[in-house]
């Protein structure tokens, strides 16, 4: 990655002055980054290990075999590695006297945060497509979420994740970067890296930020269409049907608003910053990866048991 992002900058010339930016990070008090250190950190291990147990649980528990856990396993990798390419630096920044960052690794930041976000973007849209074809197709549900469909629908989210993340580095990493170099936020996102540039950004600037913000509101748009599909079919149900499914739905559709909120807010809008941006980042960033696996297990019967036999089946071990 690094040596991708130096060679472009050298073909086109406009070799960026900054080697390093400097983080402001959430607070300048003392005493409130003690306390954040302390907060963050618990959260972020919540995250790491909550995660952790749900890909673990689906992958060695036959019972969770169908392609809804198939999805949800590989989600929760996803948050996993979505938060880590932001968490830790900013947990360490808390207590650093330097907060500073590589030019090469600011992109790769973002790069990163891109591709993770992206790739979570197509899994939560295969996820509604599976719920839309067991209960809209039932009698067709295995033949068309066929394992081989499963595996290429998650494979695609990995292609278009790095491609969207991609289309980002390829424009921010050619642009000149001369002058200032202290971004007022706790990581490198896009918008407040394109206002440190020093050339006009008020065409590019909009492009690059609506390659988010385009697939925010056009995916988001999409799983609410196909909600009110689910919603309307569910009237032909049977009452336990429809609060199966209803429940099932309630989980997906809980992750779908804590994600694609936040995203709209921050993309959504013209090339800059707002005060409350640091704390819609870490609400998206921080916390809904740790909440997600929290909303999937607390309304999901069938996870909770294969968690509590996969627990009960290491103490026994243990005791042996």
């Amino acid at each position: 990655m690094d040596h991708m992002l130096t060679s472009q900058a050298e073909s086109t010339g406009k070799m960026s002055n900054v080697t390093e930016f400097i983080l402001l990070g959430l607070t300048q008090n003392p005493d409130l980054q003690k306390v954040l250190f302390a907060v963050f950190l618990i959260t972020y291990l919540i995250t790491l290990a909550g995660n952790l147990l749900i890909s673990v649980t689906i992958f060695i528990s036959p019972a969770l075999g169908s392609p809804m856990y198939f999805f949800l396993s590989y989600l929760s990798i996803v948050d996993g590695f979505y938060s880590s390419s932001i968490a830790p630096k900013m947990i360490f920044d808390l207590i650093s006297e330097k907060n500073t960052i590589s030019f090469n690794g600011c992109m790769t930041q973002v790069f990163a945060e891109h591709f993770f976000a992206g790739a979570e973007i197509i899994l939560l849209v295969s996820m509604a497509y599976d719920r839309y074809v067991a209960i809209c197709k039932p009698l067709h549900y295995m033949t068309i979420m066929s394992r081989r469909v499963c595996g290429f629908l998650v494979g695609m989210a990995g292609v278009l994740g790095f491609v969207h993340g991609g289309i980002q580095i390829l424009f921010i990493a050619q642009l000149p970067f001369c002058g200032p170099n202290v971004i007022d936020h706790f990581m490198c996102d896009l918008i407040p890296v394109l206002e440190l540039t020093c050339t006009d950004t008020h065409t590019l600037g909009p492009l690059i930020t609506a390659n988010s913000g385009s697939l925010c509101l056009l995916i988001f748009c999409m799983l609410v269409v196909s909600y009110v599909v689910i919603l309307r079919s569910l009237r032909t149900h049977s009452s336990k049907g429809r609060h199966k499914a209803l429940s099932t739905c309630a989980s997906h559709v809980t992750v779908v608003i804590l994600f694609f909120v936040p995203c709209s807010f921050l993309y959504l809008r013209p090339v800059t910053t707002f005060p409350t941006d640091k704390a819609v980042t870490v609400f998206c960033t921080i916390v809904t990866p740790m909440l997600n696996p929290l909303i999937y297990t607390l309304r999901n019967a069938e996870v909770k048991n294969a968690i509590r036999k996969l627990c009960s089946r290491k103490s026994v071990s243990g005791d042996k």
